[in-house]
């Protein structure tokens, strides 16, 4: 069993195509799976979408994406776990990747993300020099984030002392484990937390979140570029 986990809060706008995208790849890989929504106290109909496109909602009321994204992993039934963000889109192709890095000795890892058509014209630049840093730190994404279950719980899944770069550290505590392998196979996101700020406005964030390094992760008041829940 393939459980593939995706946390939302107010993604009524995205959530269908996540759902689509999923059901889709796995229809022409014929593989066994499910999906587990980790609905965070949405206010809009982001859990009633996700039931009628045939996921299992949980409902918790975290307002933090690491307990939210172990929530779900916690009532996943698979061996196989695929953390996929509400606004981003998967393939039959990034899919069977995973599970033959999976089959190789891989004990988790990542894909690349590409941002949707309508990100401004400094944001994928700057996506393709984040993801050469992570590509070669062994660093995933976490908007797609692939994991066998044995080695998820022996590190006690995400951190969840931080309410942003949970998948940063638990890229880290596998590489204790085995191998964290990032694949060229890509994933298409949402661009819009960079079409609602201005390159300026992401050149101040970023500057802050690397002055305060990951412990400034760990602190709601400093991470409101992940909460603020523009869209």
């Amino acid at each position: 069993m393939l459980s593939f986990v995706v946390p939302a809060y107010n993604e009524e706008l995205t959530i269908l195509g996540t759902l689509t995208s999923i059901h889709e790849a796995m229809r022409a890989l014929g593989l066994p799976y499910e999906i587990v929504v980790a609905d965070d106290a949405s206010t809009d109909t982001t859990a009633a979408l996700a039931s009628q496109a045939g996921a299992r909602v949980v409902y918790v009321e975290n307002r933090q994406i690491s307990r939210t994204r172990n929530a779900g992993a916690r009532a996943a039934n698979g061996d196989r776990l695929i953390f996929v963000d509400a606004d981003t889109q998967v393939s039959a192709q990034v899919i069977r990747a995973a599970m033959s890095a999976l089959d190789h000795g891989a004990v988790g890892g990542g894909a690349t993300p590409v941002f949707d058509d309508q990100a401004p014209r400094w944001g994928p630049p700057i996506m393709r020099s984040v993801i050469v840093f992570m590509r070669w730190f062994r660093l995933a994404a976490g908007c797609f984030f692939f994991v066998r279950r044995d080695a998820f719980d022996a590190v006690g899944g995400f951190d969840e002392r931080h309410f942003a770069g949970e998948e940063v550290m638990l890229s880290w505590a596998l590489r204790r484990h085995g191998r964290v392998e990032i694949l060229h196979e890509t994933v298409v996101t949402s661009s819009r937390k960079f079409r609602t700020r201005s390159l300026w406005e992401t050149f101040w964030v970023t500057a802050k979140l690397m002055a305060r390094g990951m412990s400034g992760a760990r602190a709601r008041e400093h991470t409101a570029f992940w909460y603020d829940g523009k869209r």
